[in-house]
């Protein structure tokens, strides 16, 4: 059976880690989850670029996987489209399949979610102002309908000759 990467995507508490934990559960898959890492590691979430470098091993580890036939969940959030595009040829070129989970939310209920996981479970995260909110909707491209049916960039953006290439630049401990 052909293996599958599962890739989260949306904002903070649209249900990415829940439904990503469901996953691999269902599919027997690898969780990658980067605040996994970065809390214990690094006591916060955004550790003076840690983070990138970071989620590179964790995408070259995600390829391992599947190419030894390991189903994988990749709970990133992937918020730019060229990251999620990287990685859809990235796992496509090395005969895997490809899917991507978009959960989206609206305003209302991530700020209620968001609230509830810190008081609830707050050695699993880390609060999030107001202000990181609206920074996080203002950056994040929605992915269209193209895109979440398999049609996105195929090409890599102007002056990378390979998806891989731009990856490296993108996630600097890929390579």
């Amino acid at each position: 059976m052909t293996p599958t990467l599962f890739l989260m995507v949306g904002l903070p508490g649209a249900g990415k880690t829940t439904r990503a934990r469901r996953l691999a559960a269902e599919h027997g898959a690898l969780r990658l989850t980067s605040d996994d890492w970065m809390i214990p590691l690094f006591d916060q979430v955004e550790a003076d670029g840690k983070r990138d470098v970071l989620e590179g091993r964790m995408l070259w580890l995600a390829l391992e996987a599947v190419r030894l036939g390991t189903n994988v969940v990749l709970d990133y959030g992937c918020w730019a489209r060229d990251e999620r595009s990287a990685i859809r040829r990235l796992v496509e070129a090395d005969g895997a399949c490809f899917r991507m989970v978009y959960l989206p939310v609206d305003d209302e209920t991530q700020r209620a979610r968001i609230a509830h996981r810190w008081a609830t479970t707050p050695e699993e995260t880390l609060p999030l102002s107001e202000d990181d909110l609206l920074y996080g909707r203002a950056l994040f491209e929605e992915p269209d309908a193209a895109e979440l049916a398999g049609l996105g960039t195929a090409d890599p953006p102007t002056g990378w000759a390979s998806w891989r290439e731009w990856a490296a630049d993108r996630w600097p401990s890929f390579v």
